[in-house]
């Protein structure tokens, strides 16, 4: 017997633009042929030169899945990423059988649970313990698997004060944590999640990656969507790529996420000099940047090298000369000082004309989040020649050096730098 659990071959999928897929109503069915009527009177009295774009073959279509193939085995737990529009979803809904695929073939060994939008299968007007037993249902749940799991649905969710109220008045938040908490306790072989981990705070987030991690700890499959790179990092061992409907990249989930950052037009650093606050006449910063192994980009992972390269400009000839990058977190508050002449006493000459200075980090002891450069150039800090004010931001996408499946982030309580520490517990003896 195979270890695959999911095939796909050549798998695609159709869609025509401006036409509803799926089950016509009565209504429709009744006025169709009226409407062919009328759009038949209607091409007589076109004007000739007049495109009819309904009749081009392929104009008005557009694919959002073509020729895809992979294979899944049995207790992976696979990312699957990529930009918007990339067929994330519509891939994830042929595999649940609810869209049919135009071409290609899929085979599932196995029960197939999934939860692709928030609060599906649940009706507003039931209470809580009612959608329960509802959406366990949709999923395929019996009503004694339902009934076994039922305090565990709840405990999970946390919403025992909600039980018996209708599900209209719940917020957004409540139906996610009701929809994931039925989802993640369903017995099923092979588990698909759509992008919803987003949606609840950080603390049900938390709980949520622990789920996940005792679900694939547990031998079953699982196949997650999701823009939170971390997430996909800190839960997958394997990742998919999709770029158009097509697939860019299959394999171990650090290639893949690598693949996706250097290939997936990811936005470069962004050089403002609007909060310039001191300028000499005869010195300026004309730009800067944050590299990756010589590309601009301005997301990087912790551990990775940040390189800063800043272009000067000086009418003069200047000699030791100190030039120095200050980070800030996302509250604008500094919390590291980069300066060549102050803290690593290496002072430099300018010609006249434009110049580089380089400051490379070998490895980013940064925690999640969205941080920005302060950037000067001046003597050993005494005196500025030009101090540009958060001139570039740059991104820390995933923080999780020790692999505990919790990410690092910039917080209040965490803080923005991630220090390496070891703790040892032991008794203490009573004098």
């Amino acid at each position: 017997m195979s270890d695959f659990v999911i095939t796909v071959e050549g798998l695609s999928k159709r869609y025509r633009i401006g036409r509803r897929e799926g089950y016509r109503d009565l209504r429709e069915t009744l006025t169709e042929p009226v409407y062919l009527i009328l759009a038949r009177f209607r091409s007589l009295f076109r004007r000739p030169g007049v495109q009819d774009f309904s009749a081009l073959n392929g104009e008005n279509t557009i694919w959002a899945l073509r020729d895809v193939g992979f294979e899944v085995k049995k207790g992976e737990v696979v990312g699957i990423i990529g930009r918007n529009g990339a067929g994330k979803t519509t891939l994830l809904k042929i595999l649940s059988r609810i869209t049919e695929p135009t071409g290609g073939c899929v085979e599932i060994q196995g029960r197939v649970g999934s939860l692709l939008e928030v609060g599906t299968g649940f009706h507003p007007e039931l209470t809580g313990r009612e959608n329960i037993y509802l959406n366990g249902a949709i999923l395929g749940m019996t009503r004694g698997e339902i009934r076994r799991r039922f305090d565990e649905i709840v405990t999970f969710a946390d919403i025992e004060k909600f039980l018996d109220t209708p599900a209209k008045h719940y917020s957004t938040g409540m139906y996610m944590r009701l929809a994931f908490a039925v989802a993640a306790h369903l017995d099923t072989d092979i588990l698909l999640v759509d992008e919803v981990l987003a949606v609840g705070d950080m603390e049900f987030q938390r709980k949520c990656l622990g789920k996940m991690s005792d679900v694939a700890r547990q031998g079953r499959t699982v196949l997650l969507v999701s823009h939170n790179l971390s997430t996909i990092r800190a839960l997958c061992g394997s990742g998919i790529l999709l770029e158009r409907g097509s697939l860019k990249a299959v394999g171990k989930i650090e290639d893949v996420v690598g693949s996706y950052l250097t290939h997936q037009s990811i936005p470069k650093s962004q050089f403002s000099d609007k909060n310039r606050r001191f300028h000499s006449d005869t010195l300026r910063i004309v730009h800067a940047a944050t590299y990756r192994d010589g590309h601009e980009i301005s997301q990087f992972a912790y551990g990775e090298e940040l390189e800063i390269r800043i272009s000067i400009y000086a009418d003069v000839k200047y000699d030791s000369i100190s030039v120095e990058a200050v980070i800030r977190d996302a509250y604008e508050a500094p919390i590291i000082c980069l300066s060549s002449g102050l803290t690593f006493g290496q002072l430099f000459s300018l010609d006249t004309g434009y110049s580089c200075a380089s400051c490379k980090v070998p490895r980013l002891p940064l925690a999640e989040g969205r941080y920005f450069l302060d950037l000067s150039v001046g003597y050993a800090g005494l005196h500025f020649l030009d101090y540009l004010e958060c001139a570039l931001w740059f991104e820390v996408t995933y923080c999780d050096p020790a692999g505990t499946g919790f990410p690092y982030k910039q917080a209040h309580r965490q803080g923005a730098v991630y220090v390496p520490a070891r703790f040892q517990a032991f008794r203490e003896v009573p004098e």
